[in-house]
């Protein structure tokens, strides 16, 4: 029998891939490549739309998940990033959400269990990627008028619950609410996917949560702690909590501690390559980004670990390889609380 992603991730660190952006970025696609044949009249530009190229251009797409596959990884990240009505509102592209997902998890299969198939003593997952939106639910866009709110948290869970239907069709093997900077963003796909499971009498998938430390205060954007984020997703009893994008390893160093210390599931982690340069590019290279995170493993902080905004399949292999000598942080024994 096929090991499930619990069992590897009792056995050894797992490895999450790197950027989906960055390696875009160096096909240089053009404004054509995006529509492809099928959009190539659409009234708007798309150019920037990457989720959209899993239908315009899938073999690219399957080739980064091969790329980072072949790289070390374990879990593979759906390219449905902004997959949603509302995200896809800027190319008015918002009848294809659930499409996108479908055709992005299909990507990732394809790859993943090519991968599988060479190894099957080290099977390849497929995250179902939930971006947070562009609209939260918790802050204002409007400095005067700080009661108003873009969107509704009944829009949002209904945005995430078919964008959860298309990974889901598509064959994901867990679904990662990722880059949470609102919690309360977050919360609506929690219950969006644990009311889609019930309502469609289907087995849970795991889920991962993953939230965004964006400042040296320590507090997400909309000013928890990362403790008090922990403590407001806990219900949903997720496979794991961690943290991605914003910070790069050394800024993100010792929240990655604080979380390895109070966390009751897995942890996970995958910082930016570092901070970016004043042209918004990422400098740090792979055997530096590597090093630090040695130090994470070697601590007993980690059970999934890889990197996010500007890094690649080479900044995936050092981290793999610099924490494959490392066991897995064991999960606390959580006493039972007094009634």
């Amino acid at each position: 029998m096929k090991k499930t992603i619990q069992d590897c991730l009792k056995e050894r660190i797992l490895i999450i891939d790197g950027a989906m952006g960055t390696m875009i970025q160096r096909h240089k696609l053009t404004e054509a490549d995006y529509r492809g044949e099928r959009f190539k009249d659409w009234h708007t530009d798309v150019k920037g739309n990457n989720d959209l190229l899993s239908i315009t251009q899938p073999e690219i797409i399957i080739g980064i998940h091969k790329e980072y596959l072949e790289a070390g990884a374990d879990i593979i990240e759906t390219n449905t990033f902004s997959s949603t009505v509302i995200a896809q509102a800027d190319y008015d592209m918002q009848s294809l959400a659930y499409e996108l997902n479908v055709a992005s998890a299909k990507c990732a299969r394809t790859a993943a269990d090519e991968y599988t198939k060479k190894n099957p003593n080290k099977p390849r997952f497929v995250a179902g990627a939930i971006g947070p939106l562009n609209k939260t639910l918790s802050l204002s866009p409007d400095v005067n008028n700080p009661g108003y709110r873009a969107v509704t948290f009944d829009e949002v869970a209904a945005a995430y619950t078919e964008q959860i239907k298309g990974l889901v069709d598509g064959g994901v093997d867990v679904l990662l609410i990722e880059t949470i900077f609102d919690t309360l963003n977050a919360k609506a796909a929690i219950y969006a996917a644990k009311n889609f499971f019930r309502k469609n009498n289907l087995p849970e998938l795991p889920i991962m949560i993953s939230g965004t430390i964006t400042d040296a205060s320590g507090r997400t954007l909309s000013g928890q702690t990362l403790e008090a984020f922990y403590i407001s997703v806990a219900h949903a009893n997720p496979l794991s909590v961690g943290l991605n994008c914003a910070l790069g390893a050394s800024e993100m160093r010792p929240h990655i501690q604080e979380l390895a210390q109070i966390c009751g599931c897995y942890t996970s982690a995958y910082p930016n390559a570092g901070l970016p340069n004043a042209f918004g590019e990422y400098d740090e290279q792979p055997h530096e980004t590597a090093h630090i995170i040695e130090e994470w493993a070697a601590n007993g902080w980690l059970n999934i670990v890889g990197g996010c905004c500007g890094t690649t399949p080479d900044h995936i292999k050092h981290i793999a390889d610099e924490v494959a000598k490392f066991a897995p942080r064991q999960l606390p024994v959580v006493e039972e609380s007094l009634i």
